[in-house]
């Protein structure tokens, strides 16, 4: 079912640009926009399909599962590259950061729209406001690794630790806001 949406999205836009290349400077107007709206139905079929598969109770639980996992995973990881951060030397850092993070990073921002639904928009807002800060500081010590900036490596490890911390810390409030009792 999900194939037809994008299909008609394909062939409506490869129809518009078959029909705007008829002519140099003009565009058969009656036929274009017809091809246009089929494009646009298109679209809005595509996000209906998304919106309910997102919404479904099955992905949900698989997703919070992931969700809790994978930053359960970052804090601890990031833990014990804090507790070395001095023994590890700064080039190799962002070797360190790739083996030890980037998986459940990525685990954890493929499901991160499910909080939505699960937990509701200030819930997700609190809990990515400080995901997002700590994977811009992964990021920050990934690139000062590069460029060798030890005193930068050293400082924001710590810096993003706190911030998943505070993170795990605002999905556990989300999680026990919904459970009863």
């Amino acid at each position: 079912m999900k194939k037809i949406p994008y299909l008609i999205v394909v062939f409506a836009f490869l129809a518009c640009a078959f029909l705007a290349s008829l002519h140099p400077t003009e565009i058969d107007w009656p036929t274009f926009l017809p091809v246009i709206m089929a494009g646009v139905i298109g679209v809005v079929l595509i996000k209906r399909s998304e919106s309910a598969e997102a919404k479904s109770s099955d992905k949900l639980a698989r997703n919070r599962i992931v969700l809790e996992q994978s930053l359960s995973n970052i804090v601890t990881n990031l833990k014990a590259l804090d507790g070395r951060k001095d023994k590890v030397p700064t080039y190799d850092m962002r070797f360190e950061i790739d083996k030890l993070l980037r998986e459940d990073l990525n685990n954890f921002a493929d499901a991160r729209d499910s909080m939505k639904h699960l937990f509701g928009l200030q819930a997700f807002a609190d809990v990515m406001s400080s995901f997002a800060a700590g994977e811009r500081y992964i990021n920050r010590v990934w690139s000062a690794s590069t460029d060798g900036y030890i005193d930068e490596v050293l400082a924001y490890v710590e810096k993003s630790l706190s911030q998943f911390e505070h993170a795990q810390e605002e999905f556990a409030k989300a999680v026990a806001s919904v459970q009863p009792g």
